[in-house]
């Protein structure tokens, strides 16, 4: 089923993820396939449906920045620091999860990726479906980012219960990934933000990016 993006599309998206259910949804870069992420059934039906390697953790988009606390321990202070510049924002920041999180959404790594999205619909969406949503993006294993809903629909004809129709995605690149739960700053993908820049803001704040 697709539905475009409406109050009614949130409240039927809401219901779908509060009953272990998948939806596909317009993230703030390409179409993402979204689930509780602490639903044990719900993380192993998106791995099938895109045939995932299980040593590849799944990123969450959250709602609001108090979410944040809900996935990882402590914040440290570098990511305070970059949350802070570039949140809301187009990257994805990898930190210590929350010892109690699924193994089968960190693939056993001890580490979680978090994005708060810079788009008030992708927000609004996630906040309706509880404040947190998985956001790996919506096409197997090996194929391009789905850009439209019938994209997704066109990749998977069965196994997703609700594509949201948000638009097509006009983003060019994927978020960057930065994983921020070692001792230094690695760069994991240079997405929408360069590593040039991100190197200028960690030499402000007296830290090297690896």
């Amino acid at each position: 089923m697709i539905l475009r993006q409406s109050t009614q599309a949130l409240e039927y998206a809401a219901k779908t993820i509060s009953y272990g259910g998948l939806i596909a949804f317009r993230t703030d870069t390409f179409y993402g396939l979204g689930a509780d992420p602490l639903s044990l059934l719900a993380i192993r039906r998106i791995r099938q449906l895109k045939s995932r390697e299980e040593a590849k953790p799944i990123l969450l988009l959250v709602s609001d920045y108090d979410k944040v606390a809900h996935f990882i321990t402590k914040p440290s202070e570098i990511f305070l620091s970059i949350a802070s510049r570039y949140w809301p924002g187009p990257l994805t920041l990898v930190s210590k999860a929350r010892p109690e999180l699924p193994e089968e959404l960190t693939a056993g790594s001890g580490t979680i990726g978090l994005r708060l999205p810079d788009e008030d619909d992708v927000r609004s969406l996630v906040r309706a479906c509880g404040g947190a949503l998985t956001a790996t993006s919506a096409n197997p294993s090996g194929r391009l980012p789905a850009r439209t809903a019938k994209e997704v629909e066109t990749y998977f004809a069965a196994g997703i219960d609700l594509i949201v129709d948000g638009g097509e995605a006009t983003v060019l690149q994927p978020s960057t990934v930065l994983d921020l739960s070692g001792t230094e700053p690695r760069l994991i993908r240079e997405g929408a933000i360069s590593r040039k820049v991100l190197e200028d803001t960690l030499r402000e704040i007296g830290v090297a990016l690896t």
